[in-house]
């Protein structure tokens, strides 16, 4: 028999940590920390962002594309 996992911590979530109501579209940095190599927003079990500002981020994000300040997909 294979000996068990341990159990990684759950992730915490960097915008209540930090105590982070809004997520500005025009704070591209901090967007293009959930953005996977290929443009695309980051799953809530990878980043470890909880759900409410998953949400957030992900209108942000929309928003960012929307006005040209981050690519739809990268080649």
């Amino acid at each position: 028999m294979a000996p068990r996992k341990e159990k990684a911590e759950p992730h915490s979530c960097y915008f209540c940590k930090v105590n982070q109501m809004t997520i500005d579209y025009k704070d591209t940095d901090t967007l293009r920390r959930y953005l996977s190599s290929f443009g695309k927003i980051v799953a809530r079990k990878r980043s470890g962002v909880c759900q409410w500002h998953q949400r957030k981020l992900a209108n942000a994000v929309k928003r960012a594309r929307f006005m040209g300040l981050v690519p739809y997909v990268v080649q």
